[in-house]
């Protein structure tokens, strides 16, 4: 199978995008505001900034810089290989967050996790773009950090900003490990170090500032929390439609009408993001429509879909990546999405080339014996004798540290088929960062499960469809909607809050007398909560009144 090719992002001021180092070393032009996003293409579609599910724990130096959080160029790319090279213009990319002291302190920090060129990456000493900001595929790039020091934020910001369009500081971190460290949703309180933080890269870095931050208690004072932010300097605003507690199980539903309140209530140059209950490709131009924002981010969404910013093929038109059911509802199969991955990481990343495969399996093709035999060997493998799972180990430990994020992407993309194939959930958690023969195990058991899938969905296609007469709220309800075969990339649909704490997920702690209890979103029958939320707007009344709740962590996004 080919790697899919990407096509470049327009630059903006970015003059020669064959000479990206020559052009970056020049004095550049810094437009602001609406001018600013305008040059770099308006985006309408932006990849969140993110971070690995597994390395979200421990100390500062693991949580932003542990071996897992390199490789989101890849993702980023896939995320891009889906659209039609007009529709990449539309899509704007984040760096995953950074500390900006650990950043600006630590030259190694920077080495191993920030390689916009070969040299930068170790690769000798040549200044030819590599990964990050890449501008062959990786622009435009927003570098995004944390930091609670504005001489931090400014020096990190300097070394990156040759290689990117701008930097955004992160304000809506709500993990324990921000309100620790003293950053993301955490520094809310502390208006004027925001104002210094931005207003000093506003003052003094070349490329524009931008922020990302949450909703407040009430639409009037996240407007003035807005109006601050805007009023230091910072150019865009990514608004996330929830407040700091509103996450793990008690996630529950991001309101839009907080970021359709900014909107109708900020000049009409301010240059909006919505972030929030966007779980799939028809929910976007819905949250544009709904929010008037100028474009639409998405987090988790896009790690269990990458192709959630693709329209989907016309009827008749599905080729074999893309599968679509005899009730209409269809998706990218999880095998196209994974083969393309891997295809990303031997080209750009291993630069090696990619492995020659069979067409992906249709069930208007031949029954291939030799392929579910080779599928079996391989799976047997893994219980091989001790010479050879040495030598495994040998190429494991020698892997970059580049790739240790595909383990944890790989997780959320099988999601929906690894509880049912757990010969497949307990492969990819054998595999080590580098060990592509190991991932290439792990294909190769999805695609022969996925086979068979096919094969049962031709035969008995009721085990798989919903009744569409039946009767469901909550989060049953989201995933009759969104849910589709385990074959499918799809959003990973949470409980509701309420739901939650009948589930025992979720406990309510005690406030004065203890008698308090959660209360349930009065909506709840018709809102469909799920890994950004959902696609129906909860009401403003009730997130007011969402109570104090201790919540399982869920750290996949930066907030």
């Amino acid at each position: 199978m080919a790697v899919p090719e990407t096509q470049p992002a327009p630059q903006g001021s970015v003059a020669d995008q064959n000479a990206p180092i020559a052009a970056a070393a020049e004095p550049r032009k810094k437009l602001l505001g609406r001018q600013f996003y305008e040059s770099i293409g308006s985006p309408k579609y932006i990849i969140a900034p993110m971070v690995d599910r597994s390395e979200f724990v421990g100390s500062p130096t693991n949580v932003l810089f542990g071996s897992q959080l390199t490789g989101l160029e890849a993702w980023r790319m896939l995320t891009r290989s889906f659209m039609t090279p007009e529709d990449q213009k539309k899509v704007l990319a984040y760096s995953p967050m950074y500390h900006a002291r650990l950043f600006r302190e630590q030259a190694n920090v920077r080495v191993q996790h920030f390689h916009p060129t070969r040299a930068a990456a170790g690769k000798g000493e040549d200044e030819s773009p590599y990964l990050d900001g890449n501008p062959s595929f990786d622009r435009p790039l927003f570098v995004q950090f944390c930091a609670n020091d504005p001489d931090d934020f400014l020096e990190a910001a300097r070394h990156v900003a040759p290689y990117c369009d701008a930097v955004d500081l992160n304000l809506g971190c709500p993990q324990g490990i921000a309100k620790r460290g003293h950053y993301g949703a955490f520094l809310q309180e502390d208006w004027d170090l925001i104002y210094r933080l931005i207003n000093r890269l506003h003052n003094e870095l070349s490329i524009p500032v931008t922020a990302k931050f949450r909703i407040q208690e009430t639409k009037e004072k996240t407007l003035e929390y807005a109006k601050m932010i805007l009023s230091a300097g910072a150019n865009i605003i990514t608004v996330h439609g929830r407040r700091r507690e509103q996450k793990g199980h008690n996630t529950g539903l991001a309101d839009w009408s907080y970021i359709r309140y900014l909107r109708d209530n900020l000049p009409p140059e301010t240059v909006i993001f919505a972030n929030g209950n966007n779980l799939n490709y028809e929910d976007l131009d819905r949250c544009l429509e709904e929010t008037g924002a100028d474009g639409v981010m998405s987090a988790e969404g896009n790690l269990s879909d990458p192709s959630i910013f693709s329209k989907p093929p016309p009827v008749g038109s599905e080729g074999r990546e893309y599968w679509r059911g005899r009730d209409g509802k269809g998706g990218y199969r999880i095998d196209a999405m994974l083969r393309r991955y891997l295809d990303i990481i031997y080209k750009y990343v291993l630069e090696q080339p990619v492995p020659e495969r069979k067409p992906l399996w249709l069930p208007s093709d031949a029954v291939e014996e030799e392929f579910e035999q080779t599928t079996e060997t391989t799976e047997e493998a893994e219980d091989g004798p001790p010479k050879k799972k040495q030598k495994r180990e040998k190429s494991k430990r020698a892997a970059s540290p580049s790739l240790g994020v595909m383990q944890g992407h790989l997780f959320q993309l099988l999601r929906p088929m690894v509880s049912v194939h757990t010969n497949v959930r307990d492969a990819l958690a054998r595999s080590r960062p580098g060990d592509m023969p190991a991932f290439e195990n792990v294909l190769a058991l999805v695609e022969q499960a996925i086979k068979k899938g096919l094969k049962e969905y031709e035969q008995f296609p009721e085990r798989f469809e919903k009744d569409p007469n039946q009767e469901l709220t909550g989060s049953k309800a989201t995933i009759a909607e969104y849910g589709r075969p385990w074959w499918i990339c799809q959003p990973h649909i949470r409980p509701l809050p309420e739901e939650a704490v009948e589930l025992g997920a979720l406990t309510v702690k005690k406030k004065n007398d203890g008698n308090e209890k959660p209360k349930a979103d009065e909506s709840s029958e018709k809102a469909t909560p799920a890994a950004e939320g959902s696609a129906t707007p909860s009401k403003s009344d009730v997130d007011a009144t969402t109570p104090a709740t201790t919540t399982t962590p869920d750290n996949l996004v930066s907030g």
